[in-house]
């Protein structure tokens, strides 16, 4: 029996890992002197309120090579194999780490996912069906890393304060986007973030148009399923997002999932994003 695992960054849900049963390997949450793992002992609303009320901007920590040893120890004893999915690695040195800490195992298997957050979470979901159908550990690699380019992970940002206190974007460049009530989405390719459309107007406005630009007429998507995915949005925001995505393309699953600690540090509330992946 494959046992399929995750860094915390793949944002799935509590019912999907349960079904799913995988096991996750939390990143640290670092709030003013205190740290937290993401997932157990803060939450995304717990960041905000500290952002909100004049707190530094949180910050995030990899996971390290003797917590990736123990987390990997019981279940290589346990299990045929373990397959591990990482932050992408232009990300994290968390794909590093657990590389090291493998060397340790015969048996754990470690795929760099190139993504991030639900992005991240499409490639956990195709290994624990690969699983569930009785493909060996090999091939269910092989095949992950044949799947992880053809993911499409973006999102629509609602406020810049949070990259620009990270340091992702100049305090002028952050100021302009705010002055001309623009919204930028970003978007991974190759692994990495990229700044992609900006849209100006209201929040729903953008993500309207956003969904159109990603989803309208195209015949390249794998139907099977899509995420979306949001860092505390309102929930007509979303249930519109849902109404959406349904109006441009018949996916057989649209799951809706709140993006951890990790993504949340980063972009801030009210971001939202479709993630899907191409045919292959």
């Amino acid at each position: 029996m494959i046992k399929i695992t995750s860094d915390s960054t793949c944002d799935l849900s509590e019912d999907l890992l349960r079904r799913y049963h995988i096991e996750i390997s939390p990143l640290t949450i670092i709030k003013g002197e205190k740290e937290f793992l993401d997932g157990g002992d803060i939450s995304p609303q717990d960041i905000f309120a500290h952002v909100a009320a004049g707190g530094e901007l949180c910050k995030t920590s990899a996971v390290n090579v003797a917590d990736y040893a123990d987390f990997f120890a019981p279940l290589a004893e346990k299990y045929e194999a373990v397959v591990h999915l990482n932050l992408g690695a232009k990300f994290s040195s968390c794909h590093q780490n657990a590389l090291l800490a493998a060397e340790d195992f015969p048996n754990v298997y470690i795929v760099d996912s190139q993504n991030l957050s639900t992005g991240h979470g499409h490639l956990v979901l195709q290994a624990a069906e690969m699983a569930e159908q009785g493909l060996p550990a090999e091939e269910i690699v092989e095949r992950l890393r044949e799947l992880a380019p053809l993911v499409e992970a973006s999102f629509v940002i609602d406020t810049m304060e949070y990259l620009q206190k990270g340091g992702r974007c100049s305090s002028l460049a952050a100021f302009a986007v705010t002055a001309l009530k623009m919204k930028p989405s970003i978007k991974v390719e190759e692994g990495a973030m990229t700044v992609g459309k900006k849209y100006r107007g209201s929040l729903e406005k953008c993500l309207r148009q956003y969904i159109h630009d990603r989803l309208e007429g195209r015949e390249d998507i794998d139907l099977r399923r899509i995420f979306v995915t949001h860092a505390l949005c309102p929930p007509e925001m979303v249930e519109m997002t849902v109404e959406e995505v349904r109006k441009y393309q018949p996916f057989q699953e649209v799951l809706v999932t709140t993006a951890g600690c990790t993504v949340s540090c980063h972009c801030g509330p009210n971001t939202l994003g479709i993630l899907f992946l191409r045919k292959a």
